[in-house]
């Protein structure tokens, strides 16, 4: 067995005793010992039935004398090839590395395919507490991977429990593989159980938030279908599939394996916007006086980042990053993000890439009075280029409000930059040239006021109690900024922190950042952390996840799983022990009715009692240190943490914080 790594010590510090070892196994009786121990019949329950003698003889043998009694029971008989095997098989011909799963009885034959048949190797199943978090994790997986992930979901409930991260991965543009469970024959229905676990349409419970769904109804279906469905989840605009794998196809015996045929797989290539439009997108950025880009889902790629910043090089024109991915670096001179609103209403032309909400940027919303004002000039230009138009569902209103546009190009944004690019340079003359050339220097300086303001802000309350978030973003920088690290948090508790990381901190990399879970679904951030982090670990990076405490609740069980799996995740806890924006949203609201805000934490704070997240994580295996209220304490347990981490172990430092 693998030594754990023992707790550091930091020195006499409360938070540091009582220190768990990270990944530590409890160690249990046997089950011939728990068996020796149990309750005499006289003692059982009304009704129960003592066991029988084979029962006993089997509960009293160790698990190597199991093993051998199954050999010698199978060592005369073939091996059986089963559908669920095949279906394995279908799954690695797509290199399809992770399922993360809750187990489940109506995916049994796949389970024990995955972790047999294929020795729990390309796919590994991955343990989680939950289905929800299993959605999750592959979410995260897939944005810190760019590589998809599967689910499978028990029936009917398990589908339910999984269906709020299905719909974030929806909104996020995410492709993500739903393996749902089911038995369709009702006269394999063994009980009552298995009847309320099953449908005859289960896909209808998410239909509405996939991109496609199937129900095949034999071996070769399901490898068309499986294949399909990863084609579909992965062209753009990339969504969830789901595919109803029903547990008779998943136990019947492959008399004929020869006879079975995987499809093999060719990946789509991303849909580009038409020519004509992008030189005209061209030559009205080409001719603007005072042009800028907005930026929300663009780069899909590390490549979409380094095409952006080449058109916004060429034309010298300042960015605004939403950072639902990465698409400029933070250093970069032309990253103004910080000035949005200014920047969108002296504009000439406003180029809106793979955006959302386009409508939200150029227009404000006033809450209070429920008013819409246009934040641009008259006579602005507004073009948009993604592919938001190709694909859509009427019931769930992700697609936002629409937003009339002079130059609507129809096309994935990253694989339509290069012949923008081409299209610009061609209309690009010696004096547009030299005019764009003379505003480098008054860029740059922007840039680095926007970095000096933010960082004087961060210096307010350095010394407070609770610890302030500029502190605990910038203690937590210094300790990682030497390594190779990614921001697996999602955009939200980057936010929740006043966008600390993405004012201060180097995000140079595509994958430093993985961008907000776009549903909104509070028990995204912690597994998604987890999946993105088992991404990384094989890529080598450093994962960094701050945490929201709000949401830490809905799903702490995938801290171990990151116990449970190794995997390497550096978690600080944002507790500031409440749900702050809501709190903030229910003071707004006393306010406008003149009511007073005294009573606006009665509903929003985690108080009464306080949540010990350290001695929680500790609980699964997870070195913790904290709860952490001076601020002197931080740097210290922040070094030990990443330490851990580094040896290939999650660790989670709680830190109590002021509210934003």
């Amino acid at each position: 067995m693998t030594k754990s790594p023992e707790k550091p010590n930091v020195g006499r510090r409360k938070f540091l005793t009582g220190a768990a070892v990270a990944g530590a196994v409890t160690s249990l009786p046997s089950v011939g010992e728990a068996a020796k121990e149990g309750s005499s019949s006289k003692e059982l329950s009304p009704g129960a039935l003592p066991p029988s003698a084979a029962q006993m003889e089997l509960e009293a043998s160790s698990p190597e004398q199991i093993n051998e009694q199954l050999a010698a029971n199978t060592a005369s008989a073939e091996t059986g090839s089963f559908g669920s095997d095949f279906m394995v098989d279908v799954m690695k011909s797509l290199d399809l590395e992770y399922v993360f799963s809750n187990p489940g009885s109506s995916f049994l034959g796949l389970h024990e395919s995955i972790t047999v048949y294929s020795d729990n190797k390309a796919p590994e199943f991955i343990t989680c507490m939950h289905e929800e978090s299993a959605a999750a994790m592959a979410n995260g997986y897939y944005k810190a991977a760019l590589k998809p992930a599967a689910i499978m979901c028990h029936g009917t409930v398990g589908l339910q429990h999984a269906a709020m991260n299905i719909y974030n991965a929806w909104c996020d543009r995410v492709p993500l593989i739903a393996i749902l469970g089911n038995h369709a024959d009702a006269n394999e229905r063994l009980g009552a159980t298995t009847w309320r676990h099953s449908a005859q349409d289960p896909a209808s419970m998410v239909r509405d938030f996939t991109k496609w769904d199937d129900q095949p109804h034999s071996l070769q279906a399901f490898a068309e279908s499986f294949v399909r469905g990863w084609k579909i989840a992965t062209t753009p605009p990339m969504e969830p599939v789901a595919i109803v794998t029903d547990a008779h196809l998943q136990e019947m015996e492959v008399e004929d394996r020869s006879a079975l045929k995987i499809p093999r797989y060719t990946p789509s290539e991303p849909p580009q916007g038409e020519r004509g439009a992008v030189r005209d997108t061209a030559k009205l950025l080409v001719d603007a006086e005072s042009p800028v880009i907005i930026v929300d889902r663009l780069a899909r790629t590390p490549n979409g980042m380094k095409l952006l910043v080449e058109l916004a090089e060429l034309l010298n024109v300042p960015v605004i990053d939403i950072a639902s991915r990465q698409n400029i670096p933070t250093s970069h001179y032309l990253n103004h993000t910080r000035k949005a609103g200014q920047l969108i209403s002296n504009a000439d032309v406003i180029l809106g890439l793979e955006v959302t909400d386009f409508f939200g940027q150029v227009n404000s919303v006033n809450r209070a009075n429920k008013t819409v004002q246009s934040r641009t000039k008259e006579g602005a230009k507004l073009v948009t280029i993604s592919v938001n138009d190709l694909y859509m569902k009427s019931n769930y209103q992700d697609f936002q409000r629409y937003a009339p546009v002079d130059i609507s190009v129809t096309g994935d944004g990253e694989a339509t930059l290069p012949a923008l690019i081409e299209e610009v340079n061609a209309a690009l003359t010696r004096s547009h040239r030299r005019a764009i050339a003379d505003k480098t220097k008054d860029l740059r300086k922007t840039h680095k006021d926007l970095y000096e303001e933010s960082r004087r802000l961060a210096a307010q309350g350095w010394t407070s109690s609770p610890v302030s978030t500029g502190r605990m973003c910038m203690e937590l920088y210094d300790k990682i900024k030497e390594e190779d690290w990614a921001l697996v948090s999602v955009g939200a508790s980057e936010r929740f922190v006043s966008s600390w990381p993405h004012r201060l901190w180097n995000i140079d990399e595509h994958y430093r950042y993985l961008g907000i879970g776009a549903g909104g679904g509070v028990g995204y951030g912690l597994p998604a952390a987890v999946g993105a982090a088992l991404a990384n670990k094989k890529l080598g990076r450093f994962s960094v996840n701050i945490q929201c405490d709000g949401d830490f609740m809905y799903a702490n069980g995938a801290l171990w799983t990151a116990a449970h799996h190794r995997v390497p995740l550096l978690t600080v806890m944002h507790n500031n022990r409440a749900y702050a924006q809501e709190t903030m949203l229910v003071q707004g609201t006393a306010n406008r009715r003149k009511r007073g805000i005294d009573r606006s934490n009665i509903g929003t704070e985690i108080r009464n009692p306080d949540i010990d997240y350290a001695k929680l994580a500790e609980g699964m295996g997870v070195w913790s240190a904290g709860p952490i209220e001076d601020p002197d304490d931080l740097a210290p347990a922040l070094a030990e943490a990443v330490k851990v981490v580094k040896s290939g172990y999650p660790a989670l430092v709680d830190v109590v914080t002021q509210m934003r």
